[in-house]
């Protein structure tokens, strides 16, 4: 039971002491904790499928660092097994699918699976978490965008330009539609799990949305995107979006039933505050700032602040935090939100 959260409270625009914040893959490489773990587990498969791993390692940076928010310890990759399409994790190089969906006949046969027992594991280890997780620390459930998931599914695994499923959007515009509804549908399933199981909010993340433009994003994308998040809309939960690369999408912001939007580092923050209008905002600092030590870390995170909204605002990266980011960085990020610095 969550009392006393400052992350919920910015996230219904509600006025708090300070900005809450959290960081993206804030439980990953950079801490050595994480590393030990990762390696007792012996993939990083293993570690997501292992709910008492997954749900020690979500716990890790909040008990270093006493971030405001939580976010379970998995990938938005998981969750596609159950539909039979089963990614490769590999050490170097990204997810791979062993055989990327490159024709209709290969979208048609993505079905939902009956139930929800392939997702069972993060479903105990966001139970896991939230009973063990301080009662003002909100638990964040996640699950990955359709046009994000088909990305990956359609290209085979990560890629640089994403034209493949761009030109597949164009060519077969129903039957990449109809791919769309059944990813959207099977992740709405997902957050309602990971709700029911104990997560105190969800995001979504369209790491992949800026690969559009803003006319084609509401077009073809935007209505699976709305049916996955009106799928916990009577949860009582609050909904982040993450745009990425998505600075062009932020007018579109007031007909998506979120309640947060999160933006990466190239978008400008005042500017977002604006566009969204009713809705918190996310963000929004680059990452690699963070490699450049702590004293640069505490310059860009004060200028961040400085173009913040007063309410309705979440402190975080752009996008995850890199394996190589020195904890003094860290530790220099929360001591200028949090006035010390």
């Amino acid at each position: 039971m969550v009392k006393g959260s400052r992350y919920l409270a910015a996230c219904r625009r509600e006025p708090v002491d300070r900005p809450p914040i959290w960081v993206m893959r804030q439980a990953g490489r950079y801490l050595p904790e994480y590393r030990a773990v990762r390696a007792r587990a012996g993939s990083f498969l293993a570690l997501c499928r292992n709910p008492e791993l997954a749900a020690e390692v979500t716990l890790q940076p909040v008990r270093r660092f006493g971030f405001d928010a939580a976010i379970v310890f998995s990938d938005i990759l998981l969750p596609l097994a159950p539909l039979g399409l089963h990614f490769a994790f590999p050490e170097q190089g990204g997810p791979r699918l062993a055989e990327r969906l490159a024709t209709p006949e290969s979208w048609a046969a993505v079905t939902l699976p009956p139930d929800d027992s392939g997702t069972h594991f993060v479903a105990e280890a966001v139970a896991r978490a939230r009973a063990a997780l301080p009662s003002e620390v909100a638990l964040i459930g996640f699950c990955g965008a359709p046009w994000t998931l088909a990305s990956y599914v359609v290209e085979g695994g990560t890629s640089r330009d994403h034209a493949r499923v761009r030109a597949a959007l164009h060519r077969h515009p129903e039957a990449f539609g109809r791919l769309l509804d059944v990813l959207a549908e099977a992740m709405g399933r997902y957050l309602r799990q990971q709700v029911e199981a104990g997560a105190d909010a969800v995001m979504v993340f369209d790491s992949w949305a800026g690969t559009l433009a803003a006319p084609e994003y509401a077009r073809s994308v935007l209505p699976s995107l709305t049916r996955l998040l009106g799928a916990v809309a009577d949860r009582a939960v609050p909904r982040t979006l993450y745009l990425g690369g998505g600075a062009h999408l932020l007018p579109l912001a007031s007909s998506i039933p979120c309640e947060v939007v999160a933006v990466d580092w190239r978008t400008d923050l005042a500017a977002a505050a604006r566009a969204v209008g009713a809705k918190a905002v996310q963000g929004n600092l680059d990452p690699a700032v963070l490699l450049a030590g702590p004293a640069a870390t505490a310059q860009a995170a004060r200028a961040m602040l400085a173009e913040s909204p007063e309410r309705g605002y979440i402190v975080n990266l752009g996008h995850g935090i890199l394996p190589e980011t020195p904890l003094e960085s860290v530790h220099a990020l929360l001591a200028a939100v949090r006035g010390t610095a």
